[in-house]
């Protein structure tokens, strides 16, 4: 159950984060109740799934990992932002990250 909900916490911070993106730094009013929303709904995911005993390390480091690569490749997808082979190759590491700091977690 954790883990289903640190996925709905990831999904809610990248698409929190997205829209921010699509606001134009809040200028288009429509996209800060998805903005404020999204940071809510996560934060308050991350809080749920801490007081069930995750440990902080692993849903931390899962949370903002897989947002921060999430985040890149939906911004390359959706706004057509830039994204290198070093980015690519960052986003690979983020998960190879995410994997040992779950492995790690495991004992």
């Amino acid at each position: 159950m954790t883990w289903l909900l640190l996925a709905f916490a990831i999904a809610s911070e990248v698409t929190a984060t997205l829209s921010l993106r699509a606001s134009e730094g809040l200028r288009r009013r429509r996209w800060i109740p998805v903005v404020v929303i999204g940071y809510v709904a996560a934060f308050s995911l991350l809080g749920a799934i801490l007081a069930m005993g995750m440990p902080v390390g692993v849903a931390y480091g899962v949370w903002a990992a897989a947002g921060v690569a999430v985040t890149a490749i939906l911004g390359r997808v959706i706004f057509k932002d830039h994204f290198s082979l070093m980015m690519a190759a960052g986003v690979a590491l983020i998960a190879v990250g995410v994997a040992l700091i779950e492995f790690g977690g495991a004992h």
